[in-house]
């Protein structure tokens, strides 16, 4: 019976009592304001954008966001940290709460400076951290360079998450930040600690940023633009300098040099920390590399021979459009060639199934993730396997070249596939309401559900439904949808279920 006594006299048993809710919160509060007060210091670089190109009307209003995020950063740092770790539940909905708020305070610089209404400019904001690529803009032409760096860069740092930016520069690590950062999605251990892990991962991400800019100014187009292109593509993100996107400057080439880039976003960090380090060249031998190639290849033949023969394209028009399109989709990038609103039913979903499979764990890439989909394909290889040796033999199942023990692989697989049924309910509710609240002005229910993948998987591929014409509850139903699936669903619900208990 010793059981009860820990569990209703813990200080009697010697074990520590749960802390309250409010000791939670002063446990966690430093580590978030510290968060807010790192992006409050990026969030000044474009102010070096707007002296550069003279735009001195713009620095006051983009000196709203650094402001906002360095007060709350103030407030939150000042708070006497309470000793302890916080509970997982606690981490998920800080980081939920974490990235609502900066696209809360990250729309100011375009209600501010653009006279843009509230609502696009969350929108706008939420689908730049998120590496959606939605946008609500008038003209993207019109635009100021300050705000398109703005964009640019939240998007940039968005890429490989607010919180993993924030704890690389920070340099400490702990449970609580550990917490902070698998709550975010991110799953990458090839370093020993949390902060060894982030900081690596930021300098292969400058690193790739840097080669691409260089591989992109190949094509002859301008410093600023190629910047620009290569900091929403490496981040899957999909944001450009123009209205027309990668259409503006009709070339081939700049589509062909921007491929590599996304795919390089869209791969796990962990094979080029093992090229630099290790000298382990396993692009072609890690799971989700060959998974993601083998994609890519089957994606472009089914996109290209649809266009050729069913949309009767020339085959150099059909196989542009369908290498650029597919690796677009299933890096969750969001550069568009073409108008998937002139293609066919049939070659929509191809790009909708891909955009909602999404690159691989450890990347950019948003979507349910590779690795998912391929832990999902051994489990389904392991209950074969037991059918045929019997139930009571001892069948590992190995992941990543690991097998796992023997009472745990339902817990791994049950843990994975919520995700992958939480990403299905979501587009299947947000479809459900968008029929129901938004006029469909033309666009049928697979143009809906197309827009709705791009949404919850960050991709930003768009049939034309989403627009500024939209009304203001469709857009606030978008704005959550990208916020749920770029961190893969559970932290919202935590957050939002944790939030109505108390009420």
């Amino acid at each position: 019976m010793h059981h009860r006594k820990d569990r209703f006299f813990p200080e009697i048993s010697g074990r520590k009592a749960l802390p309250a809710a409010h000791s939670q919160f002063a446990i966690i509060a430093p580590d978030i304001g510290l968060i807010f007060l790192f992006i409050a210091l990026v969030s000044c670089s474009p102010f070096l954008v707007a002296l550069w190109y003279g735009e001195d009307g713009l620095l006051l209003p983009m000196a709203s966001a650094p402001a906002g995020f360095g007060i709350i950063g103030i407030w939150l740092a000042g708070i006497p940290k309470a000793e302890g770790e916080a509970r997982l539940s606690v981490a998920l909905s800080a980081v939920a709460l974490i990235w609502l708020a900066a696209s809360l305070i990250g729309a100011l610089p375009y209600t501010f400076g653009l006279n843009l209404p509230y609502t696009d400019s969350v929108f706008e904001a939420m689908s730049g951290w998120t590496g959606t690529g939605f946008s609500l803009l008038p003209s993207v032409d019109a635009t100021p360079k300050t705000i398109l760096f703005w964009r640019s860069l939240t998007q940039w740092m968005g890429g490989l998450g607010i919180v993993a930016f924030t704890i690389a520069l920070a340099g400490r690590s702990g449970l609580t930040r550990f917490r902070l950062y698998r709550s975010e999605g991110r799953s990458e251990t090839f370093m020993p600690s949390v902060v060894t892990t982030a900081v690596e991962m930021w300098r292969i991400y400058l690193v790739l940023t840097a080669l691409g800019i260089g591989l992109v100014l190949l094509s002859g187009i301008p410093l600023w633009d190629a910047v620009n292109i290569v900091m929403t593509a490496i981040s899957t993100g999909g944001f450009a300098v123009h209205s027309a996107g990668i259409l503006y400057y009709d070339s081939p080439l700049l589509e062909m040099l921007v491929v590599p880039v996304m795919i390089a976003g869209a791969l796990p960090f962990k094979l080029y920390f093992l090229l630099y380090y290790k000298k382990r060249f396993q692009f072609f031998s890690d799971r989700q590399a060959i998974l993601l190639f083998a994609l890519i290849l089957a994606g472009c033949a089914a996109v290209t021979l649809d266009l050729a023969t069913v949309s009767s394209l020339p085959p150099a028009e059909a196989l542009r459009e369908g290498i650029f399109m597919t690796v677009s989709g299933i890096t969750c990038t969001g550069f568009q060639n073409a108008d998937p609103k002139t293609w066919y039913g049939s070659t929509v979903m191809v790009l909708a199934a891909l955009m909602f499979v999404g690159g691989s764990a450890g990347s950019t890439a948003g979507g349910i993730k590779l690795g998912r989909v391929i832990l999902g394909l051994e489990m389904l290889r392991w209950w074969f396997r037991r059918l045929h040796t019997g139930w009571r033999a001892i069948t590992p199942l190995r992941h990543d070249g690991r097998p796992i023990l023997e009472h745990l692989p339902e817990y791994e697989v049950s843990k994975s596939m919520l995700v992958v049924v939480l990403f299905v309910l979501t587009v299947a509710v947000a479809t459900l309401l968008l029929l129901h609240l938004a006029p469909q002005g033309g666009f049928d229910s697979a143009d809906i559900i197309f827009e709705v993948v791009s949404a919850a998987s960050s991709v930003g591929l768009s049939t034309g439904f989403v627009n500024p014409g939209l009304s203001p509850t469709a857009k606030w139903l978008f704005i959550i949808v990208m916020w749920a699936g770029r961190l893969e669903i559970v932290p919202v619900l935590v957050l939002v279920f944790g939030a109505a208990r108390r009420l």
